[in-house]
């Protein structure tokens, strides 16, 4: 898989990711560019310097920054592994599910949304999801790199699991309660559904409660990563004041 922009490939490095050969643009590198230069060299990469068409065909004509890595393909977890992220921490459980979201784009945003805001990890379903790809790590801006993200197989199965070991789950809906209004203090996972399908209903039925983030304007939906930013941004603020 190849990786591009400053930022993610150095977070790659800062994350320990295998870098198999670093293709950089030729010319003087500038403070940022020496910064990722530097990180290379420590981890011993091989290091290529070509011109701007090389990497332009690399990244497939999107914006790489001068830099493009070659790196091992993304590592995905197991459920267990997120639980055990948080007791190691001696935290309560904070996951993120995502039923359905397709786009890359949108991905790549709620991975770097759910890094910010102290969620020990995000799980998707094999089927029906975006993969952890190289738009999805740009767009995360190199979030992706520090986050645990685990495939099942059933996203309902995985929600009565994490009900089993007590984590209530809240799905992120119309007809709820307001982010503010809700105990989001302890053991919680939060599903978030796609735009246009939204949380399917089995899914919502074994939600514990619902959220609904409260609107003023003429548009009745923010976009899904949005909406989850600002429902993330809540449950911080309450575990980091309680």
């Amino acid at each position: 898989m190849y990786i591009y922009g400053r930022n993610p490939v150095k977070e790659a490095y800062l994350a320990g990711k295998t870098v198999n050969k670093l293709y950089v643009q030729k010319g003087e590198p500038d403070s940022t560019l020496s910064r990722v230069l530097k990180l290379a060299k420590e981890a011993r990469t091989v290091i290529s310097y070509v011109d701007q068409k090389k990497l332009d065909l690399l990244a497939e004509g999107k914006n790489h920054q001068g830099v493009v890595a070659a790196v091992t393909d993304f590592e995905y977890c197991e459920l267990d592994d997120i639980l055990a992220l948080a007791k190691s921490r001696g935290e309560e459980p904070f996951l993120v599910l995502l039923d359905g979201i397709t786009d890359p784009h949108n991905f790549g945003a709620m991975i770097r949304s759910a890094e910010c805001f102290g969620v020990h990890g995000v799980v998707i379903p094999k089927h029906r999801s975006a993969v952890v790809n190289d738009t999805v790590v740009k767009v995360s801006s190199g979030a992706a790199e520090h986050m645990l993200i685990a495939k099942v197989t059933n996203l309902n199965d995985a929600i009565r699991y994490l009900k089993q070991q007590n984590i209530w789950v809240y799905a992120t809906d119309f007809d709820g309660k307001p982010p503010k209004c809700a105990n989001l203090t302890g053991a919680v996972a939060i599903v978030v559904g796609s735009e246009g399908e939204g949380i399917h209903r089995l899914t919502k039925e074994l939600a514990d409660d619902v959220l609904t983030i409260e609107q003023y304007g003429k548009i009745n939906s923010l976009n899904a990563s949005v909406a989850l930013g600002v429902t993330l941004y809540e449950a911080a603020k309450q575990r980091h004041e309680k």
